[in-house]
């Protein structure tokens, strides 16, 4: 069965390395907002993102078409982000939030090659928890419990629909 898995929460949460293991996990595919939206970046408008759901869709129908699950993460600030994609995509989703304390968040990103700073990990952390979306899932006990608690949300034949 066709379905995908969209994983959001704050920068540093681990929503990349997360969905990488759990597309691998699942024989998906991972696709990243980030990735997308990264070379055009604008300051974070909602049309960027739109504008990247409108690519992501694209590479996941040609997945989910072949009946491969797909795993798109990104930080999702917007609800009317969230539904354009749902809205892109009519197979059965799930909608996962990742969710860790600010202190993990800010560590994480100092961690990367590629560091944001605590001050940009702080904005995202505001924004992203400011909606409430999708299932929450705890991403502060590391990669391999994560994804072993965003898996028992899947049921075998596919996931089904969840929303906020």
């Amino acid at each position: 069965m066709s379905f995908y898995v969209i994983l959001r929460g704050p920068l540093g949460v681990g929503k990349t390395t997360v969905a990488t293991a759990l597309a691998r996990s699942i024989e998906g595919v991972a696709v990243s907002i980030d990735a997308i939206a990264d070379p055009d970046w604008d300051g974070g408008s909602l049309g960027l993102y739109l504008r990247a759901n409108r690519v992501a869709a694209r590479r996941a129908r040609d997945a989910l078409a072949r009946g491969t699950p797909v795993v798109i993460d990104g930080c999702f600030y917007w609800k009317t982000q969230l539904r354009d994609l749902e809205r892109r995509l009519p197979f059965a989703h799930t909608v996962i939030t990742l969710r860790a304390p600010l202190s993990i968040c800010v560590r994480r990103d100092a961690g990367r090659a590629v560091v944001h700073g605590a001050a940009a990990t702080r904005q995202v952390y505001r924004k992203v928890t400011r909606l409430q979306y999708g299932l929450p899932v705890d991403a502060s006990r590391g990669v391999a419990a994560t994804v072993r608690e965003v898996r028992s949300l899947l049921p075998d034949s596919g996931a089904r629909p969840s929303r906020a």
